[in-house]
């Protein structure tokens, strides 16, 4: 089943031209254009897409406000957040906001799928620098539920950068139950995306940030 995907950006060149890449790759089909944030709401409550690539700095509504917005009205679709310098402050917000990960402008287009298709099966991934200048601005929780056993075993696997499908068979469990976990772990840590509960499982220590990433 091919990624169903939403571009959210203000200019219409480089929507057209991120169209152009992904028609390249078979797996993944754009449903609908935004120029502005708040069309990119309208279209994800709409068409209700895999994956919204949001610009961060657009009219109307900016898309740090989209991501909150649709993350918390459809928290099954993944935003991507696309900028095109790496502003601290912008990333923050975009990952506060419930952004499973960002991406300059100029990544290239395999790359571009790739993150693509990882942000649709529920990976985050962040690479050690990007990781460590988050830790230092996302505030995690003062307070947090205690998460049982295999919910930590599951936020251990998915700050490792697996997807759903590899956390289940690892764990021996289905894809639902995963979902299941993964919700219960938001919830218990008060936090809004998977890219923050990684956060928040490298910050205390179950899980070290990849040399490799």
């Amino acid at each position: 089943m091919a990624i169903r995907i939403v571009i959210a950006d203000d200019h219409s060149v480089v929507r057209r031209g991120l169209r152009m890449f992904l028609a390249m790759e078979p797996e993944l089909v754009v449903v609908g254009e935004a120029a502005d944030g708040e069309e990119a709401v309208h279209l994800a409550r709409l068409l209700l897409p895999d994956i919204v690539l949001m610009d961060l700095l657009m009219p109307a509504m900016d898309g740090i406000t989209a991501t909150a917005v649709i993350k918390r009205e459809l928290p099954d679709t993944e935003v991507l957040a696309l900028t095109s310098v790496l502003e601290d402050a912008l990333v923050v917000g975009a990952v506060r906001a419930g952004a499973i990960g960002y991406l300059l402008k100029d990544t290239d287009a395999e790359a571009l799928c790739r993150a693509i298709k990882a942000a649709a099966a529920g990976q985050v991934q962040l690479t050690p620098q990007a990781a460590a200048r988050l830790i230092q601005a996302v505030s995690t929780p003062e307070r947090s539920e205690a998460l049982t056993e295999r919910e930590t075993d599951v936020l251990r696997l998915l700050a490792q950068g697996q997807a759903n499908k590899e956390i289940a068979h690892s764990l021996n469990i289905s894809e639902k139950t995963v979902k299941v976990h993964v919700s219960n772990i938001l919830s218990k840590l008060g936090v809004q995306s998977r890219t923050q509960a990684t956060l928040y499982a490298i910050r205390f220590g179950l899980v070290s940030v990849r040399e490799d990433a």
